[in-house]
C-alpha cells in the first residue's frame, strides 16, 4: 500500500511504481496516472485494489506562472462531475498559466478514508513530481466544488508534514495545500449539512464525535491554508451558512481569506456559465495574484 518498499513488494507493483516515475507529460497532452500505484488505502490498515486516476493538464511553457492545483470535483460524495468541475476548470487554469489536476478521488459509500486519502496523496504526488512539471512545491493548492469543496476544506484541515522515513517518495512530501478555493462548498456535517454528502461521506448514523471530526468549519488552525470561498445566498442545495461558517473560522485564527458572496444564484451558477460563474473566476485569480501565487518562475 502507499508505494511503500520493502521485501514483501510484488514484481506487480514494483512495475507500477517505477512506471509512474517514468512517465512524463507535457503542454498539450493530459496524462492520465494511477494515484496509487498498487492497493488503495481505506483506513485502519485495510487496502482495496482499484485504480484512481488523476488527469494532468499542464499549460503552455510561455503562459506557466509554476502554481498548481488539484481539482475536486462535486456530486455529493455520491458521483462526480468531471468535466464542467473537472476538466473544464483545468482548461480554465491552464489558460492562465496554472495546471490543473483532475482527482477523480474514490467515492466514499460511507467510508470517509476513501476521498480524504485519495487528496492528500494528490497533493503529495504533484508536489513530488514538481522539478520534472517546471512547478513550484511551494504553490500546490486546491479547488473544490460542492461536496468537492468539502473534500478539498478537509486536505485543507487534516493533514500531515508527510513521512520522511518512507521509502516512497511521493509518502515523504506534505499533504497540506498551499492556497484553497471553495465553490459553493459543503463545509459542515451538524445541523445545516447537505443530507445527501453527510450520508454518503459518514453513513446513514455517524457518531457526534465524526460529524464533529468533518466539520471542517470546527478543524481550522491558524496552520490552514489561505482561502478563497465563492457562494450564492440563494443556494437552495448547500446553504450560504457553509460558506460563512468556515470563512468566519479562518479569520477568528489570522488565517487570510475572502468570501465572494453573490445576492443570487443558484448550486453550480447557471450550469457553469453566466456572471456568477464568470465573476468568481475573475476574482478568484486576482486574489491569487494579490497573494503572489503567480508569479512566473526564474
Amino acid at each position: 500500500m502507499q508505494c511503500i518498499l520493502n521485501s514483501r513488494l510484488s514484481a506487480v507493483a514494483l512495475f507500477a511504481l517505477f512506471t509512474c516515475w517514468t512517465v512524463t507529460v507535457v503542454a498539450g497532452e493530459p496524462l492520465r496516472l494511477a494515484l496509487w500505484p498498487d492497493e488503495a488505502p481505506l483506513g485502519d490498515g485495510k487496502s482495496e485494489k482499484v485504480k484512481v486516476p488523476i488527469t494532468v493538464h499542464l499549460p503552455e511553457p510561455g503562459l506557466a506562472t509554476g502554481a498548481a492545483m488539484v481539482i475536486c470535483p462535486g456530486g455529493g460524495y455520491g458521483g462526480r462531475v468531471v468535466e464542467g468541475e473537472g476538466h473544464g476548470i483545468a482548461r480554465w487554469l491552464n489558460a492562465h498559466g496554472i495546471a490543473g489536476v483532475v482527482l477523480e478521488y474514490r467515492l466514499p459509500a460511507g467510508n470517509y478514508h476513501r476521498p480524504m486519502l485519495d487528496a492528500q496523496r494528490a497533493i503529495r504526488l504533484v508536489r513530488s513530481r514538481a522539478a520534472e512539471w517546471k512547478l513550484d512545491a511551494r504553490r500546490i493548492g486546491i479547488i473544490g466544488f460542492s461536496a468537492g469543496g468539502h473534500l478539498a476544506s478537509t486536505a485543507g484541515t487534516h493533514f500531515d508534514a508527510g513521512n520522511q522515513q518512507s521509502a516512497d517518495p511521493v509518502e515523504r512530501q506534505s499533504s497540506r495545500p498551499d492556497f484553497m478555493v471553495l465553490v459553493y462548498p459543503v463545509i459542515t456535517m451538524g445541523e445545516k449539512t447537505h443530507g445527501g454528502s453527510r450520508r454518503n461521506l459518514l453513513g446513514p448514523a455517524p457518531t457526534p464525535e465524526l460529524m464533529e471530526l468533518f466539520s471542517n468549519e470546527k478543524q481550522v488552525t491558524d496552520k490552514t491554508p489561505p482561502a478563497f470561498l465563492t457562494h450564492a445566498r440563494t443556494d437552495a442545495v448547500v446553504p450560504v451558512a457553509h460558506s460563512q461558517m468556515f470563512y468566519d473560522a479562518l479569520k477568528a485564527k489570522g488565517v487570510p481569506a475572502e468570501f465572494q458572496e453573490f445576492p443570487k444564484g443558484n448550486h453550480g451558477y447557471n450550469g457553469y456559465k453566466g456572471e456568477e460563474w464568470d465573476a468568481w473566476q475573475k476574482r478568484s485569480l486576482a486574489w491569487l495574484g494579490e497573494r503572489g501565487l503567480l508569479k512566473t518562475p526564474r
